[in-house]
C-alpha cells in the first residue's frame, strides 16, 4: 500500500525499486501462490451478443475508464482485432473478459460465447494473457447507475456496455489488490470448469 501511495505522490513516471519479481498471470494459478502483480495497464471487456464494451485502467491500477463500444463481428472479427490493437497500444499486461454465469454460478449459452471469444482473443494477443472474471450483474449494475444519473437505457446502450466493462475491470483490480495475485481464471481453467 505504501508503494502505491508513494507512486501517487511522485507521479507515474517515478522509478521505484521492484519489491518482488512479478509473475505472469498464467504462472500464479499453476503455482498456487500469491504473487505481486505487475504494474501496468489492464483492459476490461464485456462481451454481449450485439456489442462489446471495452475499458482500461491506468498503469498504477487506480482508476478504470471506458474506452469504446464495438459491434460484435463473428465473421470478420474486427471486434477482436480492435481489442488486440488497444491492448498493444496501451501496453496492457492483462486483459480481463467478463464471464457471464447465472446466479447459481452455472454456465449458460452466454458463458460459452464469452469463453469462445476469450479463446480467440488469447490466440490473437499472443503474449498478453487473457483472464476470465465472474461478471454476474455487471450490466444490471451499469444500467442502474445510468438510470440513477438520469439516462434512459434505450439511449445509453453503447454506454452501458462500456460501463459494464468498467465494472468488470474494477472488480478485477479490487481482487488483485486484496490478494496480491491476478484475478479470475485463465482461459484454460475457465474452460475446464
Amino acid at each position: 500500500m505504501w508503494m502505491r501511495s508513494l507512486r501517487l505522490l511522485l507521479g507515474s513516471a517515478a522509478r521505484l525499486p521492484n519489491v518482488a519479481e512479478p509473475l505472469s498471470p498464467d504462472s500464479d494459478a499453476a503455482a498456487g501462490c500469491h504473487a505481486f502483480v505487475e504494474r501496468g495497464t489492464r483492459i476490461g471487456v464485456d462481451v454481449g451478443k450485439a456489442r462489446v464494451g471495452v475499458a482500461k485502467c491506468d498503469a498504477d491500477r487506480v482508476m478504470a475508464t471506458p474506452l469504446e463500444t464495438l459491434q460484435r463481428d463473428k465473421k470478420q472479427r474486427s471486434d477482436l482485432r480492435r481489442i488486440t490493437e488497444l491492448a498493444h497500444e496501451y501496453d496492457a499486461v492483462c486483459v480481463y473478459v467478463g464471464l457471464p454465469v447465472n446466479l447459481e454460478g452455472e454456465h449458460t449459452p452466454s458463458t460459452k460465447d464469452a469463453l469462445r471469444f476469450a479463446r480467440q482473443l488469447e490466440r490473437m494477443l499472443g503474449s498478453v494473457p487473457v483472464r476470465l472474471l465472474d461478471e454476474r450483474l455487471s450490466t444490471v449494475s451499469a444500467q442502474r447507475q445510468l438510470h440513477e444519473a438520469g439516462r434512459s437505457i434505450k439511449s445509453s446502450r453503447s454506454v452501458i456496455d462500456q460501463a459494464a466493462a468498467v465494472a468488470i475491470l474494477e472488480n478485477a483490480l479490487d481482487a488483485e489488490k486484496r490478494s496480491d495475485a491476478w484475478a479470475g481464471q485463465s482461459v484454460s481453467e475457465a474452460s475446464a470448469s
